[in-house]
């Protein structure tokens, strides 16, 4: 197990998530260094007390944990790739991000060479989990990788779980993102019709709420489409982003997903009127024409 007193913790990636999150790792104490390709946000995990690297390079020299929190399959290869010749062996690679399973699993392998474990760790818990520390992280990487990173991956995360070898924290994740986009479709179809029928939505949402149909969506995403606030959050980008490794993944079970491409299909509506940007949420609109299709 990593010494969480005097081990350094690289994190690379301060986005909405990835700000808060070393922010955490920094407030309990971690030796945090911290870099992002666009200067100017990390300002969080400064304040927190987090140090600013000039380089990923950096980061790979002196840290026997680097945390990731990216886009793309694509951008964390180019990362790790980055990185790699600069590790020192036992280092361990810990992605945050959601990428595609089997781009995960051709990662851990080419990090084997350098004997740096790669564990993919992608989370869930939306902007205000990274913000209050309490993220659902699942892993996928050897037990002995788990077993020495988290002590430091509770500095964020609320629920953290190994679910199997490389590959398998991804696919949790996707088993987990095709349930939000069924939630998601339900809460603004359920809405939308409420808005039809002339009912008030705040007392739908609230009464609904506490029924059946109570969900995460519902205490969430709710009062947001109530207020009209379609900032993110999660963009429309990411959840089509994350749909395609959905569907790319179930392709290669041989399984089909008509629910998540139905909300793939319904969220392209507001990819085409460049809204892309805004929180899922905006779905709503879709579903009371609000959008052109």
């Amino acid at each position: 197990m990593i010494d969480s007193t005097s081990a350094k913790v690289g994190f690379i990636g301060l986005g909405t998530m990835g700000a808060p999150m070393a922010g955490h790792l920094a407030s309990a104490g971690h030796s945090t260094l911290v870099w992002n390709r666009t200067p100017g946000k990390d300002s969080l995990p400064l304040s927190k007390g987090a140090t600013r690297a000039e380089s990923p390079e950096e980061i790979a020299k002196v840290c026997s944990v680097i945390c990731l929190c990216l886009g793309r399959t694509e951008d964390v290869a180019e990362i790790v790739i980055q990185i790699l010749p600069h590790c020192q062996p036992g280092t361990i690679i810990v992605d945050h991000s959601t990428i595609a399973p089997v781009g995960a699993r051709q990662i851990a392998e080419t990090c084997k060479p350098h004997q740096v474990d790669f564990v993919d760790a992608p989370i869930t818990g939306g902007s205000m989990g990274a913000q209050n520390g309490t993220l659902t992280i699942f892993c996928g990487g050897t037990s002995d990788a788990f077993n020495r990173i988290e002590p430091i991956l509770q500095s964020y995360g609320k629920r953290i779980a190994h679910v199997g070898e490389s590959g398998q924290g991804q696919m949790m994740k996707m088993a987990n993102q095709i349930a939000v986009g069924a939630a998601l479709l339900g809460l603004s179809e359920s809405l939308a019709f409420a808005h039809k029928a002339g009912l008030d939505l705040a007392t739908t949402r609230e009464l609904l709420s506490t029924g059946a149909a109570g969900s995460w969506a519902f205490d969430n995403y709710g009062p947001k489409i109530l207020s009209g606030d379609h900032t993110p959050g999660f963009s429309v980008k990411n959840q089509r982003k994350d749909f395609g490794y959905c569907q790319e993944s179930a392709a290669t079970l041989g399984l089909s997903i008509p629910g998540t491409d139905l909300v793939d299909n319904l969220l392209a509506h507001l990819t085409e009127a460049g809204r892309e940007e805004d929180a899922t949420t905006a779905l709503y609109e879709v579903m009371i024409g609000e959008v052109d299709s």
